[in-house]
């Protein structure tokens, strides 16, 4: 694996323990030997810009947020891609005939029509609390929307986007959903990234745990699994490594000496 010069990382479930919330000292040296060795390393996360985690001495080469409908790097924009206004109109809509409380995703913003207890739980993966704006209605018309998220389970998707016609469903956690443009994520994203720095997909390697991590793991040559992964995303991953408890991305790296 001498030949990888750029790796994806998730954060919840893969960099950081979703249990402990924090990023192990084995983690955080693995992240800086790469950035020793100029391998790029880049998060790709449903987060929001504003809720990617900053890691003492570690420099990210670019940053795939909201399920990569937004990807920036130190010198800009490198791909844009906000839900249609009709979708978020239409998705509000139904949310509110099922009585959930939604947010929206702005470049700088995360607001909020209410709360309830799956939508507080979801924040809190970020340490963050819901803010329920009063200008919600005005941001709905007049921003551009990357992402929306709204507690949900299985069983709910089809009313949530009952009628939606540019938009699908990004999970990794079974209470809650990232709503996303149809023609986005992580997987899309990537390419962008990898034509953006002319890196090939045979160069590239990822890390993820969750079902929205499917595409991100198809989209590179090496797509590693962490062992506490969906059974969906070990399915179809080139290798699995360790548990994000036990380290696993550092053990993995280091033993296919790419530390």
């Amino acid at each position: 694996m001498d030949n990888v010069r750029i790796i994806f990382f998730d954060i919840d479930g893969t960099l950081i323990d979703m249990e402990r919330k924090v990023i192990s000292e084995n983690t955080l040296n693995a992240l800086s030997t790469l950035n020793k060795k100029g391998i790029k390393i880049c998060i790709a996360t449903g987060r929001s810009p504003m809720q990617v985690p900053i890691f003492p001495g570690i420099e990210f080469d670019a940053f795939l947020t909201y399920n990569g409908s937004l990807c920036y790097d130190n010198s800009g924009v490198i791909f844009s891609n906000p839900l249609k206004r009709g979708d978020v109109r239409r998705i509000i809509g139904n949310a509110g005939n099922m009585n959930r409380p939604l947010s929206l995703a702005t470049r700088n913003r995360l607001v909020s029509n209410g709360a309830d207890s799956d939508l507080i739980d979801y924040y809190a993966f970020a340490k963050i609390s819901v803010q329920i704006a009063p200008d919600f209605n005005e941001v709905a018309e007049e921003d551009e929307i990357f992402q929306i998220m709204v507690g949900s389970r299985k069983e709910e998707y089809d009313s949530l986007l009952n009628g939606v016609r540019d938009a699908k469903i990004a999970a990794w956690w079974t209470r809650a959903v990232d709503i996303i443009p149809s023609s986005g994520g992580k997987g899309v994203a990537i390419d962008k990234i990898l034509r953006f720095y002319n890196i090939g997909r045979d160069e590239a390697m990822a890390f993820g745990d969750g079902n929205n991590d499917l595409e991100m793991l198809k989209s590179v040559a090496k797509g590693i699994a962490m062992q506490n992964a969906s059974d969906d995303l070990k399915k179809i991953a080139f290798d699995i490594c360790g548990d994000v408890k036990e380290d696993g991305i550092y053990y993995y790296l280091k033993d296919k000496g790419i530390i």
